[in-house]
């Protein structure tokens, strides 16, 4: 499917978004679920813990993702006993690439990014829209930079053809990387959309 269909109604030419997107970006590979600009800083909250967030990520063939990064806003993590994160593929039913090593209890602060190494990069072989996951087990777990949609932007266009939902949660008592979700397969629509980057 056309990236340029993953969001709202407006339908551009084929890649046109993503190469624009593409052009935009630094020498290095870098890529984001939504601009930077859009993300509020005091944060959203989608996480629950035990459980996975997964949000959608436009990636292009020939991209060799590395690392994933999360960026929290006004609350904290206490007492985490387990965190990670994970790439999804573009399938229709969204399957698991890989994941980070779980970060156990490693200390999450207010407006700290977290980027975290996949265990293997992951060489991307078509464009699609791609989803960045991350699960958090805590006592309170941290919320991220991002935007809520409302449920008519939200909500109301993932019946249509072609359209996948921005953001999904999926799975209860997770714990470590080893137990995520092989897809995301009967994932709930979230309407919190964070910001997340691929490098």
């Amino acid at each position: 499917m056309s990236l340029s269909s993953f969001s709202g109604g407006y339908v551009a030419p084929p890649g046109l978004l993503d190469r624009m997107r593409a052009l935009e970006a630094p020498a290095t590979f870098y890529r984001e679920t939504i601009p930077r600009g859009w993300a509020g800083w005091t944060g959203v909250g989608p996480l629950t813990s035990g459980q996975l967030y997964a949000v959608a990520l436009p990636l292009l063939a020939g991209d060799v993702v590395t690392n994933l990064s999360f960026r929290s806003g006004g609350t904290a993590a206490v007492t985490p006993t387990n965190w990670w994160f994970a790439l999804y593929s573009s399938a229709a039913t969204p399957a698991l690439l890989a994941t980070t090593a779980d970060q156990t209890t490693t200390a999450w602060g207010t407006n700290t990014t977290k980027t975290v190494a996949l265990t293997a990069p992951q060489t991307i072989a078509a464009d699609g829209v791609y989803y960045a996951a991350i699960m958090m087990a805590a006592a309170t777990v941290v919320n991220l930079l991002g935007i809520t949609l409302s449920n008519n932007m939200g909500q109301n266009d993932i019946p249509l053809t072609g359209f996948k939902m921005t953001a999904e949660t999926v799975g209860a008592g997770l714990t470590v990387p080893g137990g995520a979700p092989a897809n995301l397969s009967g994932a709930t629509y979230a309407a919190a959309r964070v910001w997340a980057a691929a490098t």
